[in-house]
């Protein structure tokens, strides 16, 4: 008799809700119409947007991106206004992640529908911000800098968090990857890679600030998140990592604290931790993917 306990029933209910929570409850069905269906990607399965895409740290690089992006008066004022993210915040996540994994990983034909509709709904997101100034979710540059500003946080979070980080080629090959679906949502010359994305990035820097309700999001994100109390002490490792992954300048705006000593001593391991516990969790389900029985 082995001394050693069974810990598959455990990572097969931990991977369940995170997956549950993730993907909803159409998650296993969407799964397998992304996955099993037949036809030609946009990507193939050596691309490093599948690679980036898929694995556990991308968790802390939403997180991040959604800070980073919140740092755009209109793009905020817009989300604020149209998103709902306050109400239904797991909708939106997972309306984000099936729009992912249909770009990356589903047929071609569904990956345009999927940008088509997107930008359906950008064509109806107009109004006014607080300052005054008009926005649409439909403008080039402000599609532009969703896209870049969540583009640098998942590339950044895998190459601190991933478990194969990619190499200066495969880096920019992402950028590349990631470029061919932002002109599908309406972005005209997105950067195709690493050393155009960080030029893009300080382009937009005379046009950053943090808002109050920038401010108040990151709050929400971070110290009121929408998660049951068992998942509260991984979601904090999380939090502190997405933090701790954005340019100083960006912290600094949103007035989240930056320890660089503490972050290097614990934050750090702790986030690669808890993305080493996820991946864990997640294993059967991606291995379900490889084998074809989704």
């Amino acid at each position: 008799m082995s001394l050693i306990p069974d810990l598959a029933p455990l990572r097969d209910q931990i991977g369940e809700a995170i997956f549950s929570r993730v993907a909803g409850p159409e998650g296993v069905r969407n799964r397998a119409r992304i996955h099993g269906a037949p036809g030609p990607r946009w990507f193939g399965p050596e691309r490093p947007v599948r690679r980036v895409h898929g694995d556990a740290s991308m968790f802390i690089g939403g997180l991040s991106a959604l800070l980073l992006q919140s740092l755009h008066p209109l793009a905020m004022a817009a989300v604020a206004a149209h998103s709902g993210f306050r109400g239904d915040p797991w909708g939106r996540l997972q309306r984000t992640s099936t729009f992912l994994a249909v770009t990356t990983y589903g047929p071609a034909d569904r990956a345009r529908e999927a940008c088509e509709r997107v930008r359906a709904v950008h064509e109806r997101v107009r109004g006014t911000a607080p300052d005054g100034r008009a926005y649409a979710a439909s403008d080039p540059r402000l599609l532009c800098w969703v896209h870049i500003a969540e583009v640098d946080s998942f590339l950044r979070a895998h190459q601190r968090y991933g478990a194969r980080p990619l190499d200066e080629a495969g880096c920019d090959g992402y950028v590349a990857d990631t470029a061919r679906i932002a002109r599908e949502l309406g972005v005209p010359d997105p950067p195709t890679d690493r050393a155009g994305l960080a030029e893009r990035l300080a382009s937009y820097r005379e046009e950053l600030r943090a808002t109050p309700e920038a401010r108040r999001t990151a709050r929400y994100l971070l110290l009121n998140p929408p998660v049951p109390l068992v998942a509260r002490v991984p979601y904090g490792a999380v939090a502190a990592n997405a933090v701790a992954l954005l340019p100083p300048w960006a912290a600094r705006a949103l007035w989240l604290p930056r320890l660089p000593v503490a972050e290097d001593l614990c934050v750090r391991p702790l986030g690669t931790a808890v993305t080493a516990g996820i991946r864990w969790a997640m294993a059967p389900a991606r291995e379900a993917v490889r084998s074809g029985r989704v």
